[in-house]
């Protein structure tokens, strides 16, 4: 072989393994891609979790690196990566009220903010990126609940995606480089009621088969759309016609085809993932949807809250068409079962073996066998003083329910309730907590806490 054939050898084969690196699937138990991990289902086994812990004696800490500014954005992690999304304010104390209340308003801060994308090493906690995305006084205001950063980052391993609403859609490759922006407009998400009350924008991206799938329902010319993540060219946008609304989308595989699940008040449904084309469409339920559609067991399962009662519905996933629900009946040809009055406001519940567990804005919790709805148990975390926005995450046998208080309830899996502990962040929680290679990792106001055993 001569020396030239040898080069164009070798440069095929590194060719070769940088496709390979590029189209690497998520490691169950390890990676924590986007929003609740992989395919949205707050899930990672594989590895002994801790049970208990204590942020201000050190117990069970592994480390502990401070974020400036707010955000709700929670971890994602790609193999020794961690990384979020910040909005630091340009006021020295921005705000943030955690609680059970029902104020609409929005927070009036008109100061230059400054959105961050940070890496961490999930090892250590050493910072390994910080990266201002951009500086500018936000678009739309936020609800005194909320940030300039709820949404949680996207990535595939080669490159980090962030939506930032009305400021655009980003994205980096893992060194922090950005490859391209797209400006969706003004995104004004907030009441339907008061359009002058602005909550900000917070429905994640996801990441699949090498597109960005985006969901903004808005107050005008809402859409579901795919963009390509190499390059950022719009593949497709649908119409939607909904009320603002606040979760993340997941993808579902039924058969041969993929389809992209959405929560919604007057359209929760499924489109294809490939097109855009709708699939199926049910209109009720709670008027401000914010949990992410799950799956499994042959069926999707939405919830949401808020302007009436608040439903668990557990749809068919082979469902098509326009799918009706009787005034009481609790099914249909395709919808397996539902019950009325016990769904979540803010956290997605999780799906566990064989248990669907969901956790109401004030602590109530209920465990349903997913198969048929029947309910395991019905009981209340906490004194009902306390919200819970953060959804529900498991692995290891366990179940873990985060207060916005930053009490974490460590629950054992199974249809007979069973609390192995109450242990404390020390802070305020609200975004949602990601686990990896046997480690919790939770944002707090201030900090990324590393929760595992030493």
């Amino acid at each position: 072989m001569t020396r030239k054939q040898l080069v164009a050898l070798v440069a095929a084969c590194l060719v070769g393994v940088t496709l390979t690196a590029r189209r690497a699937e998520p490691k169950p138990g390890v990676d924590w891609p986007s929003f609740r991990g992989i395919k949205a289902n707050g899930v990672a086994d594989g590895f002994p979790l801790a049970s208990t812990w204590d942020v201000a004696k050190n117990q069970n800490v592994l480390w502990k690196t401070p974020i400036p500014g707010l955000g709700h954005s929670s971890p994602i992690i790609w193999g020794d990566r961690l990384c979020v999304a910040s909005a630091v304010s340009g006021k020295a104390d921005a705000g943030l009220r955690p609680g059970l209340y029902g104020d609409v308003q929005s927070v009036p801060d008109d100061t230059v903010h400054t959105w961050k994308l940070m890496c961490l090493d999930k090892k250590t906690g050493k910072a390994t990126l910080d990266k201002t995305i951009l500086t500018g006084v936000p678009k739309i205001k936020r609800h005194l609940k909320s940030t300039h950063a709820n949404t949680t980052l996207a990535t595939d391993g080669t490159r980090l995606v962030a939506m930032l609403g009305s400021e655009g859609l980003y994205a980096f490759d893992m060194t922090g480089k950005q490859l391209w922006k797209q400006d969706l407009g003004t995104l004004d998400a907030g009441w339907y009621v008061d359009p002058g009350a602005q909550w900000e924008f917070s429905s994640s991206p996801i990441i699949h088969d090498g597109a960005v799938i985006i969901l903004s329902d808005v107050q005008k010319n809402s859409f579901l759309a795919s963009f390509d993540v190499a390059t950022g060219k719009e593949l497709w946008r649908t119409a939607r016609t909904d009320v603002p609304t606040f979760g993340t989308p997941t993808i579902h595989q039924v058969g041969g085809t993929t389809q992209i699940l959405v929560n919604g008040w007057h359209h929760t449904g499924a489109y294809d993932f490939k097109t855009g084309k709708e699939i199926w469409k049910l209109d009720g339920g709670g008027d401000i949807p914010v949990p992410t559609p799950i799956a499994g067991h042959g069926l999707v399962f939405i919830t949401n809250a808020h302007g009436g009662p608040p439903p668990v519905y557990a749809i068919r996933e082979t469902a098509t068409g326009t799918i009706n629900l009787k005034a009481g009946a609790p099914a249909s040809p395709h919808l397996a079962w539902s019950v009325p009055s016990d769904g979540s406001y803010m956290a997605t519940p999780v799906l566990y073996g064989d248990l669907l567990y969901v956790c109401k804005w004030n602590g109530g919790l209920v465990a349903f066998d997913a198969k048929s709805g029947e309910k395991a148990y019905t009981l209340r975390l906490g004194d009902g003083q306390t919200a819970f926005t953060a959804s529900v995450v498991a692995g290891d046998g366990k179940i873990y329910f985060t207060g916005e208080d930053g009490d974490v309830y460590v629950v054992k899996a199974g249809r007979t309730f069973e609390q192995i502990a109450k242990n404390p962040l020390g802070e305020v929680v609200m975004a949602t907590p990601a686990i990896s290679s046997g480690v919790i990792y939770f944002r707090t106001q201030k900090n990324i806490v590393a929760i595992g055993t030493k």
